[in-house]
């Protein structure tokens, strides 16, 4: 009777440390299956050609996150003559909310150009039907300022690593700004034609093409200050991520 007893015990020793050890397995596999990542994205680090000046410019964004849930900073900024014309942040949160796209909400910090501009962000960004990357936001400011920015562009591979990539955004504001020359309606569209070729998938450098124009009372303000509402630039720089 004791030795079936101490054979029962056993067995059930056995069973209870298979089943923690199994139960153990799972967390550290569940654990790993939405682990903590990071990514930072220069879309574009370049200089553009132009008759009078020769402006340097940065588009990137990165977050840190799991699959579902992430903050993002996205930036935007220009230079000219050792001088910082444009300057933009976001700092948002991302949720996803179906295959390929994520709600983002959070805060814009406009620095430059001045007096500078705060506001509220709602958007959506992700992969439209065809392979479209796209990221639209709806932005609210102080005084009942408000704006809408649509950005969209599209990769066409020629081989594995020479990639030609059109872009393009467009703007508009819900009142007039004149202190920073910015008017009603549609604002400026910007269209760009890129040409990169990937010495690694994470290092691209690229040439190409970009062409903007404002609109409207935009256009008006740029006339008063005797500056051009169009222009189109030859452009060369370097897209990674890390």
């Amino acid at each position: 009777m004791k030795k079936r007893m101490v054979k029962k015990t056993l067995s059930l020793s056995t069973v209870l440390a298979l089943m923690l050890s199994i139960a153990s397995s799972t967390v550290v596999a569940g654990a790993q299956d939405d682990p903590l990542l990071t990514t930072i994205i220069v879309d574009q680090l370049e200089i553009r050609d132009d008759e009078d000046e020769n402006p340097f410019v940065l588009e990137g964004q990165g977050w840190i996150g799991k699959d579902l849930k992430k903050l993002w900073i996205k930036t935007d900024a220009e230079r000219t003559d050792n001088k910082t014309e444009e300057l933009e942040i976001q700092v948002l949160y991302s949720q996803a909310v179906a295959t390929y796209w994520d709600f983002q909400l959070g805060l814009r910090k406009d620095f430059k150009p001045t007096p500078d501009r705060n506001w509220a962000v709602i958007g959506f960004q992700g992969l439209a039907p065809y392979f479209f990357e796209v990221d639209t936001a709806l932005f609210v400011g102080e005084s009942g300022r408000t704006a809408l920015r649509l950005e969209a562009e599209y990769e066409l591979l020629f081989t594995q690593r020479l990639i030609l990539t059109p872009d393009f955004e467009i703007n508009f504001y819900g009142q007039n700004d004149e202190s920073i020359g910015v008017g009603s309606g549609l604002s400026n569209v910007e269209v760009g034609l890129r040409l990169r070729y990937e010495i690694r998938r994470e290092f691209a450098p690229y040439i190409g093409i970009n062409w903007s124009k404002k609109f409207g009372n935009t256009a008006d303000f740029s006339r008063m200050e005797s500056v051009d509402v169009s222009d189109t630039q030859l452009v060369m720089g370097v897209r990674a991520w890390f």
